[in-house]
């Protein structure tokens, strides 16, 4: 399981940037002299970015072979963008860096999540489980560690420090899954001849994949997964961008408490993710889907009532692990819907969605915070996870259990 575990960290650290640039926001937001409106602007530019890039990422990852080259080249990518942050002076240039970061990470969800699914086809809700945690841990720990830099350094040393962990992991992943290959998992490896052989049919011509294309936009279940995702990620967005903003303006936290009440979110979600993948194995995604989401949705429209109690911390921990027990539920769903050679697409429109509702919510979101005060940022998340479940209600019913399914390959 060597690949998975590597795929997991590398996963862990795409998502270790963007959890450092949302704590340190409200201090760059500060020193530009920034609304709410234009800070959710910045984090909009990223994902605008991303869902024009998406799609072409997924189209990349159909038609090349080199899964390891593309995770080690997404990796690099999302990075190297911090670097030229550390020299931003004016909000046009921010905007600029944080568009960057967009356009590389559309290169890893469609490479990897397709990869996992078809090595470990019986176990796909656990392994993109696994898969989620990477994440919850670098959103986990990114904060903490920011929070704890930013009390010796600038923000602007703290992103130029940050790039040298992608960079040893983009390497990492280069030289030791560079002969990976999609495909159940075997017992023994093949040779390197074998494997680039492997690579180079895991690809395919411009015909084959413009015949598959058409076919994966008949698909109803992609649409109605693809659609539910945007909204839940519209309320995953909003709250990433204005809960530091929350806790620092609002509750008065200093950047390493900030970034403790971003850990227990994400916390939540590390222990939530093993478990909904094998409840989802077991019992079916759509049970798990419409659960959570209902459960985040009552967690969500609590904090707004509680606003500055005590007890606003202990239920952010709550509020992670049902917001992020979706994550690899839904992605196993879209897995089993999608043709093997049309993975990495299906992935790339999966997360193009999820970018678009990322890219709208914190426009919206700090519209309203700037009219009717930050806390009503909440009722608004709460509103998009409705509309999430809605659509998963609405979505094709599975047969069976997605681990019962014999038909099911991919």
């Amino acid at each position: 399981m060597k690949e998975m575990w590597l795929i997991t960290i590398g996963h862990g650290l795409t998502h270790w940037y963007p959890a450092t640039f949302y704590l340190l926001l409200p201090i760059i937001g500060k020193e530009l002299g920034l609304n709410y409106t234009e800070i959710g602007m910045v984090i909009s530019f990223q994902y605008i970015a991303s869902t024009i890039s998406n799609v072409p990422g997924g189209m990349l990852v159909d038609m090349v072979g080199r899964k390891g080259l593309l995770m080690a080249l997404s990796l690099f990518w999302v990075g190297f963008p911090y670097l030229f942050m550390n020299f931003s002076n004016t909000y046009w240039m921010l905007l600029l860096c944080t568009s960057l970061v967009g356009i590389g990470n559309n290169l890893w969800h469609p490479t990897a999540i397709p990869t996992l699914a078809q090595r470990y086809p019986e176990r796909k809700g656990f392994v993109l489980s696994i898969h989620g945690m990477g994440a919850n841990v670098g959103d986990a720990l990114a904060p903490l560690a920011a929070g704890s830099l930013l009390a010796l350094l600038t923000w602007r040393q703290v992103v130029v420090i940050n790039i040298i962990p992608g960079i040893l992991m983009a390497l990492i992943i280069l030289i030791l899954l560079r002969n990976l290959q999609m495909g159940p998992k075997k017992k023994k490896d093949k040779d390197p001849a074998e494997a680039a052989s492997k690579q180079k049919e895991d690809g395919q011509n411009l015909k084959e994949y413009t015949s598959g294309l058409k076919q994966l936009f008949k698909n109803r279940s992609l649409v109605f997964i693809s659609t539910s995702s945007a909204f839940r990620s519209m309320t995953q967005n909003a709250l990433l961008t204005f809960l530091p903003l929350y806790l620092a303006h609002e509750l008065g936290f200093s950047p390493l408490w900030v970034g403790a009440g971003m850990f227990l979110l994400q916390m939540g979600g590390f222990i939530a993710a093993p478990i909904s993948g094998h409840l989802s194995d077991k019992w079916g995604r759509k049970k798990i889907l419409s659960a959570s989401m209902a459960m985040t949705a009552i967690i969500l429209v609590l904090l707004a009532i509680m606003g500055k109690s005590p007890l606003f911390i202990v239920f952010i921990a709550v509020l992670g692990f049902f917001l992020y027990a979706v994550r690899p539920v839904m992605q196993a769903w879209l897995m089993e819907t999608s043709p093997k050679k049309m993975a990495g697409t299906s992935v790339g429109i999966l997360f193009g969605m999820q970018s678009l509702g990322q890219a709208i919510s914190p426009m919206i979101g700090g519209m309203i915070s700037d009219k009717f005060g930050l806390f009503s940022a909440f009722y608004f998340v709460a509103g998009t996870i409705v509309i999430a479940n809605l659509l998963i209600l609405l979505a094709p019913q599975q047969e069976k259990p997605a681990g019962k399914n014999p038909s099911v390959s991919a």
